[in-house]
C-alpha cells in the first residue's frame, strides 16, 4: 500500500488501528461459534513502525467440547483474514 508514510500515523492511531483488527477477528469467531462454546480465546495484535510498518496478527482459539464440527485452524485463519482486511482498509481510509 504505496502512499502512506507510516512516521505519519500516531501512537493513538496505531492502537485505533490494531483495536479495530482485534475487534474484526473477534467478530469473525463469534460469527462462527458461540461464546459459551469457547473455552480460550486469545487475539494480539502487534504493530511495529520504523521505515516499514509491521503488524503481526495472532489468534490461538480453544473450544470446549461440546462444539462439534468447527475446524479450528481454518476458522482462526479467518479471523487473522478479517484482522488483515480491517487493517488495510484503516490505512486506506486515513490515505484519503
Amino acid at each position: 500500500m504505496g502512499g502512506l508514510k507510516v512516521s505519519s500515523l500516531t501512537y493513538d492511531q496505531l492502537v485505533k488501528i490494531c483495536e479495530e483488527a482485534e475487534e474484526a477477528a473477534r467478530r469473525r469467531i463469534l460469527s462462527e461459534v458461540s461464546q459459551r462454546k469457547i473455552s480460550d480465546l486469545n487475539i494480539t495484535v502487534d504493530a511495529e513502525g520504523g521505515e516499514t510498518l509491521t503488524i503481526t496478527v495472532d489468534v490461538e482459539l480453544t473450544l470446549s467440547p461440546t462444539a462439534h464440527n468447527v475446524d479450528v485452524k481454518s476458522l482462526t485463519d479467518e479471523a487473522v483474514r478479517a484482522a488483515f482486511e480491517s487493517i488495510e482498509r484503516s490505512l486506506r481510509d486515513r490515505k484519503g
